[in-house]
């Protein structure tokens, strides 16, 4: 039967997002419905008229015509949340690839079923000479439980029901007994919770400086005379970004709008919190993955109720449901962890321009780093540019040396510590000043290899390599996959050639932290990584006793390089300081040149100097030497042009398109017809251009298919091919032209997803 039908979705708040119901598009209807618009339908045995969202249109129809009903209207859009995050969803499938559904799912909260907080307080009902005459009563029968509790109540008009229960060690039924004796009443209330556990904290004064001043005076301007923009804040590390933050968040809060504030890992939401609330008290909150199912359901209610201005979180904080927002902000601007890795692979960063498009917001982006797309766009104009020089306490950014680790091997030392990092350290130590060492590796150990015959231990699952994780003292190690968790025993012979010369390439922070303290008995030491931050409050604890300089050395991975401020960390050591330029991937350069920047840039932030020391293999690399010379604009400089001659983001933008197979045969047929759809369609030549003519895109170019660098992860082939073309639109006209192809049905095993413009290649 012909004629247009849409997939609607009736309660958008309900966790099962993947049961739409079909419904006929009137011919009145039929040229204006777009996918992602409001509609009354009418629903159920009684036909009760409710509100639904389009998620699909299609010309088939998939239950029994007779039963169809059809759309009554469409719900003109209004300043309904749900709305503007309808409308949203439906920009992220358009934008990024992916079905409805999924980008439902990434920014509706699910409603779960989460029980409210309950507050129960027993209140008296009886006077003070009614209770005692009770209470005397209870003592001439020896029922010592009712005793304990009309003594209380004689004193007490309202007593906390768990105090009772758990203090007095009253029983329910007891509490019950003199309920119905009309002695007391039990009285619940509900509330929202409030993950945010601080007491008071002491606000710091903040007196802004005159360039300070002038970005908040300029962002505001813009904003109250109905022109919010989109704002790049580049400031060396120190130079007071997150205080410019602060005032404007405030500012929004006078004018009744709220704010977003984004950072990249939760590691950083314990100081950047703490200074936020010291501001704004419990107007603030947090949104992140540590959260329960309860406390996220409260923190997106509590935002729509109006009563917090300001939530502060990773990515996924982007889509709480604030009725009037004013600012979003997004610190440290140039993270990968912004760039969604699961589909719909979106960027928080094009999705908070939309999201401010929306609701008339500014966006304001800062990094002592800015991403390339970030200050391309800033370079051409279509972002404005703030700069802050100077550091905000009036100091100096570290005094910074490069070690060659190739002259200290030559000169016989093979430890990970430099003769000089030793010396510094010790120095540090003796003056009860703290250090922080980093290391881009995350375990004990990166693999397990034979010396004997070579031989890799690998996961069985995955093609990479098992890493070596120590006991704990409890007996033998164990090899853990990072990709599918694999795990088994550390072998003490090798399984291929039986020789005993097997063992660990331990250069992981555990490692690291026991050299330390073989080299400095009693040295004080914490360790942050993936392994030591496994629970809800281990960021936290971990953050608060080196601030409470209850250590004299952090070690870690690269959380513990982002946004912290420890004002008597006078060392940064970064050991290993090229591993992340081996990476095979366009952005090597620049992930290694942003990641020892911010490094270095945790020295010196209090009043006493710092230094910091790059130990690197490839001491002449453009990216070390401009970390070390803190030269943003330098490395840039150098940067795009390699991006321009290569065709690279930003000058270009990239689709990966990814295919996903538990059939690698399969997964290969699969990945050479779309990508022989793309050639035939846009007259790609052999040697991967597009061609002139109508319809053609000349500047498209093809890159594969062939299989990812990790060809398999959890038993799952992975094959990918690239294209590249200066126009975004044109390559989601691609994508939208495999996604019809693909409707044509493939194998039950094979899944295909879109990566525009990837942080990380597969």
């Amino acid at each position: 039967m012909g004629g247009l039908y849409a997939d609607i979705i009736v309660d958008i708040s309900h966790e099962k997002l993947d049961k739409p119901f079909q419904y006929r598009v009137p011919e009145g209807l039929s040229e204006r419905l777009e996918t992602g618009m409001c509609v009354t339908v009418p629903f159920g045995n009684g036909n009760k008229l409710v509100k639904g969202y389009v998620i699909g249109l299609g010309n088939v129809c998939k239950f029994d015509p007779g039963r169809m009903k059809d759309i009554r209207g469409i719900v003109k859009s209004g300043v309904d949340i749900e709305d503007k995050m309808i409308t949203l969803a439906g920009w992220i499938r358009k934008n990024y690839g992916s079905t409805m559904i999924q980008a439902l799912k990434t920014v509706l909260p699910a409603k779960k079923s989460v029980k409210k907080l309950e507050h129960r307080t027993l209140q008296r009902l009886l006077g003070r000479e009614e209770i005692l005459s009770l209470l005397g009563e209870s003592r001439r029968r020896k029922q010592v439980a009712k005793e304990r509790l009309l003594k209380e109540l004689a004193e007490n008009e309202t007593i906390p029901y768990e105090w009772v229960t758990g203090r007095l060690g009253v029983s329910a039924q007891t509490i019950k007994s003199l309920e119905s004796a009309g002695v007391v009443r039990v009285v619940s209330t509900s509330s929202l919770r409030n993950p945010v556990g601080f007491r008071e904290v002491q606000e710091q004064p903040i007196k802004l400086s005159s360039a300070q001043q002038g970005i908040v005076r300029e962002v505001l301007e813009d904003f109250d005379a109905g022109n919010p923009d989109v704002y790049l804040l580049h400031g060396i590390t120190g130079s007071g970004k997150t205080e410019v933050y602060i005032q404007l968040v405030e500012e929004m809060a006078d004018r009744g709008r709220q704010s977003i504030v984004l950072i990249p890992e939760i590691a950083l939401t314990y100081q950047t919190l703490l200074r936020f609330y010291a501001r704004f008290g419990s107007r603030v909150s947090v949104m992140n993955s540590t959260l329960s199912s309860g406390e996220k359901y409260d923190q997106c209610e509590r935002a729509k109720n109006g009563e917090i201005d300001v939530i502060i979180g990773p990515r996924s904080a982007l889509f709480t449901p604030f009725p009037k927002i004013g600012m979003i902000i997004i610190d440290e601007e140039h993270e990968g962890s912004y760039k969604s890795e699961a589909s719909p692979k979106y960027h928080a960063r094009e999705t908070a321009l939309e999201i401010a498009r929306l609701h008339g917001a500014s966006v304001l982006l800062g990094s002592a780093t800015p991403s390339l797309e970030a200050y391309y766009r800033a370079e051409t104009g279509e972002y404005k540019l703030f700069t802050l020089k100077e550091r905000l306490t009036g100091g100096s950014l570290p005094r910074v040396s490069i070690v060659d680790l190739r002259q200290e091997l030559r000169e016989g030392n093979r430890s990970i510590f430099s003769e000089k990092l030793k010396e510094l350290l010790a120095d540090r130590i003796s003056r009860g000043q703290q250090s922080m060492l980093f290391l881009n590796r995350r375990g004990y150990a990166g693999f397990v290899s034979c010396r004997s015959c070579g031989h890799v231990m690998k996961c069985p699952h995955c093609d990479v390599s098992l890493s070596e994780h120590g006991n704990g003292g409890r007996g033998k190690s164990m090899l853990i996959c990072h990709y599918c968790g694999y795990s088994e025993e550390s072998p003490a012979v090798c399984p291929h050639c039986g020789s005993r010369y097997i063992n660990g390439f331990r250069a992981g922070t555990q490692q690291v932290e026991e050299k330390l303290k073989e080299m400095f008995p009693g040295v004080r030491t914490l360790r942050m990584d993936a392994d030591t931050t496994r629970t809800k409050d281990s960021y936290e604890r971990i953050l608060s006793a080196f601030s409470n300089k209850e250590a004299d050395v952090l070690i870690g991975t690269q959380m513990i390089v982002k946004g912290h401020d420890f004002p008597n960390v006078t060392l940064v050591g970064v050991l290993a300081a090229d591993l992340s330029l081996n990476a095979g991937d366009y952005r090597a350069g620049e992930k290694t040149f942003q990641l020892l920047t911010q490094a270095v840039g945790r020295a010196g932030r209090g009043e006493l100097p710092g230094e910091a020391l790059i130990q690197t293999y490839q001491p002449e690399h453009y990216a070390v030497v401009c970390a070390a010379e803190q030269n943003y604009e330098k490395f840039y400089n150098e940067e795009i042009i390699y991006r321009e001659m290569v065709g690279y983001p930003p000058v270009s933008h990239m689709l990966a398109v990814q295919i996903f197979s538990r059939s690698e045969e399969s997964g290969r047929r699969l990945a050479e017809k779309l990508s022989a759809s793309v050639r035939s369609v846009y007259g790609i030549t052999a040697g991967g251009r597009g061609e002139e003519g109508s319809g053609q895109i000349p500047e498209l170019q093809l890159i594969g298919p062939g299989a990812a660098s990790i060809g398999k992860i959890n038993d799952i082939f992975r094959f990918v091919f690239y294209l590249k073309c200066t126009g975004y639109d044109k390559l989601v006209r691609i994508k939208d032209m495999l996604e019809e192809e693909m409707q044509g049905g493939q194998a039950s095993g094979d899944m295909v997803q879109f990566d525009f413009d990837p942080v990380n290649t597969l």
